[in-house]
Parts: C-alpha cells; structure tokens; sequence
C-alpha cells in the first residue's frame, strides 16, 4: 500500500498545519516543485489496460451496426476514436485479440474477398452485460455528466471535449443520441461562438454541487477544519519517496489554506496565490472522482482552462502535488492518476462499469495469451466454406476463430490487406 503521511487520524493520510498558521489568499505562490518518483504499482493499472479503450470502443462500434460485421475498408472512419498509435494499423491491432473479434470475409462487388470483423460469443455476452449495468446505473452516469458541466463556466461544454472524457465518465458510446434526447429538461445542444456544438446544462442541482472532499470530511477530517473550510487532501507517495523538511513545512502550511468547493465561483482568488492553486487541485481532484476508474490521460483535460475559468499552464499542479496525483508516462502517453483512489494495483471503490471493465482485459489478455501459443493458427488442413446467399466466406478453424501475426504475413487478403477508406463511410 502507498505510505500515507499522517497528521490526524490513524488510517487517512492528510498534511495539514496547524493554529500557528494564518492565511490570507494574498500569500504569494510558492516556488516548490517536488520530484518525480516512478510508483510501479500505478504503472501497472495503466500498462494493463493499455489497449482496453480502443478494443471497447470497436466492440460498440461493431455491436452497433445492423449486421454485426465491419468491413476492413472502413476502420479508417473510426481510428481518431481508438487513441492508436500512428504506425499501427486497425486490422492489426484488431487481429491481436481473436477472443473478442471474429474475422469472417465478404465478397465485394468484383468478387473479392474482403475481411469483415464481427465479436465473438464471449464479447457479445459481456456487451449485453455492458447495456445493463449502464442502464442499471443510468442516473449516476447522468448525474456525473451534470457535475461535469457544473464545473465549467456558464454550465457548457464542447461535445469533442465531452468525447475525450466520455469513456473515463461511463458514458455510453452514443451518448449524443442514447443519453442526452431523453432529457430535455436538463440538456441542450447549442452552438458555440467557434461555431462547434456544445452541450449546456439548463438547470443547476445544490445536491450535486458537493464535491467528494466535502463528503468525505465528516469521517476523515477534524471536526474544526470542516467548520474553518480549511480542508485537506489525502496525501500519499511513493515507496521511498524523501520529502525534505522545506517541501513538509510548505504542504502543512498548503493544506491548512481554506478550501474552496469547485462548484463555487473562484473569479475573487488570486491565481499567483497558493490559495488559488489549492482550488486548482480541488477542480481536478473532484474530476477524477467522476472517473471510473479515477484516472485520465493529460491531453482529456489540457483543453479544459477557459471552461474550468483556469489560469495558464494549470496542469502544473499535477507536478507540484505528487502526493495527490500520480502521472504514469507509461503507453506513450501522460495518466493522471489519483492516488487515494488505489491500494497499490488496486481500485478501493469499484463502480459496477469498472468491474465490467476489469471482465473486458481479461478477456483480452487470454485472447492475447492464446494466440502467442499459437492456437489461433491456421492449419494446412483448414477449409473455407462459403455462404453463397450472404456472400460471405467463414473460416472453418477450431471455434470459427482465426488471428494473423501481421497483416503482412496474411496470404488471405489479397489487394484489400489495409485498413484504407475504401467505400464512402
């Protein structure tokens, strides 16, 4: 378990000072930058769930469609969904895992052959496991959506912003037409002065506007900081991690500045204040809890400074607060990861979607495990039987799957052995 610091109570980590202290919001912000220490365990929760995303996305993406079989020709049309990397083709990444997507052909109007990719049996069950527990938990994903927007100013946000965290939030794939029709009431689309569209909340909740500190500080903070406004964060770091009696007096001092809810108007703070940066990491810290899974990648949140009414260069805050926030550069990318949320590789509070999601990488990783052994495999008695009425032709391999190590090595695919728009998506 990551070492807490504890200053209180037995069990919740906070660095918080003490009466010998008092702030105004003036206080001048402090030039400390604490080091960057690698936490193996909050590496691992990323690495294993490196390809998670871009495989649920396609497996919405496939269940969506009327036939259940995506053609190669237009993955093209999905790929700036998936997060991949630029060398990587979509077919590629797609064969890697045969205990999720089934490779079947269609013959195209010349009579070629033209991979097509559907779901498997297993990934289907969990699909439909998927629709219920969304539909189960459909006021909570809302209501997370709602205190998203309450965050920002003038309650609105651009739908290619709310994309980037939709996944990190629960929210369905389609949410623009599953989610948000269905609730006039409290959504609008409107259009924005850059003429993208945006979604508006219309009405704003005092239930919601409670931040998970707030909620928390009745159980884990004195009972005479909670009545000062005066809360702190639980602060956690890395095994081995030296913290320098500087950098310990300045976080004492840091957490016994007041703290100001994120779903209040800041517009009065300072931002070269140390105050100012204490809501800083309160707007970020109550964001990770809408997370699933208490995490997102930097770039989700790097265009969200004029709507949180943030000052430049705001993400600093993930540096200089190491003991809140975790950054992995694992996967050729920047994680933001909140560190109470995690015992080591372990989330404490699982929502119903994150379990679902932990079935989906194990599913994966078999898939990903069998066909290192070669079980996939073709062999070279493996016929093709064809559907002349549907045009499509099925390999007849052991359970109906098939994998390919690369595209290149694929002698099945003829001219069409690319991922390259074809057709008019």
């Amino acid at each position: 378990m990551v070492p807490y610091i504890l200053f209180s109570k037995v069990g919740v980590g906070f660095i918080r000072g003490t009466q010998v202290f008092n702030y105004q919001h003036k206080r001048t912000l402090v030039n400390i930058r604490l080091k960057w220490v690698k936490d193996r365990a909050l590496d691992a929760v990323v690495t294993a769930e490196r390809d998670l995303k871009a495989a649920c996305v396609l497996v919405s993406i496939i269940s969506s469609l009327s036939d259940g079989c995506l053609p190669i020709y237009h993955l093209s049309c999905h790929r700036g969904q998936l997060d991949l990397p630029y060398d990587l083709k979509v077919s590629t990444f797609i064969r890697r895992y045969p205990s999720v997507f089934l490779e079947s052909h269609v013959l195209d109007s010349g009579g070629t052959r033209v991979p097509c990719f559907s779901l498997t049996p297993e990934a289907i069950k969990l699909r439909q496991e998927e629709s219920n527990v969304v539909q189960q938990n459909k006021i909570d994903i809302l209501n997370r959506l709602r205190k998203l927007l309450m965050l920002t100013r003038g309650w609105k946000l651009p739908l290619q912003t709310i994309d980037q965290l939709k996944w990190d939030l629960g929210l369905p794939y389609d949410y623009q037409h599953s989610v948000i029709p269905h609730h006039p009431d409290l959504f609008s689309f409107i259009s924005l002065p850059d003429d993208r569209v945006g979604l508006k909340l219309l009405s704003w909740d005092d239930d919601l506007a409670v931040s998970q500190l707030q909620k928390n500080s009745a159980i884990q903070q004195e009972e005479e900081d909670v009545r000062s406004g005066c809360l702190a964060f639980p602060i956690g770091f890395t095994r081995g991690f030296g913290l320098k009696r500087k950098c310990m007096e300045w976080l004492k001092e840091w957490q016994s500045l007041p703290y100001n809810s994120p779903y209040c108007d800041a517009s009065h703070l300072d931002p070269r204040t140390d105050e100012s940066e204490k809501r800083i990491v309160g707007v970020f810290h109550e964001l990770l809890h809408l997370t699933m899974q208490k995490k997102t990648e930097r770039k989700n949140v790097s265009n969200l400074r004029k709507p949180l009414a943030l000052p430049q260069k705001f993400t600093k805050v993930f540096e200089r607060h190491p003991g809140i926030f975790y950054i992995s550069k694992k996967c050729a990318t920047q994680t933001v990861i909140l560190r109470e949320a995690y015992d080591r590789q372990q989330l404490l509070q699982k929502h119903p979607i994150a379990e679902l999601r932990e079935k989906f990488a194990i599913l994966l990783r078999k898939g990903l495990l069998d066909r290192s052994k070669g079980l996939y495999k073709k062999s070279p008695g493996d016929v093709l039987e064809v559907d002349p009425s549907k045009n499509i032709v099925v390999d007849n391999i052991s359970d109906y799957r098939s994998s390919f190590k690369e595209d290149s090595e694929n002698d099945l695919l003829y001219e069409y052995d690319s991922d390259e728009q074809h057709d008019p998506c």
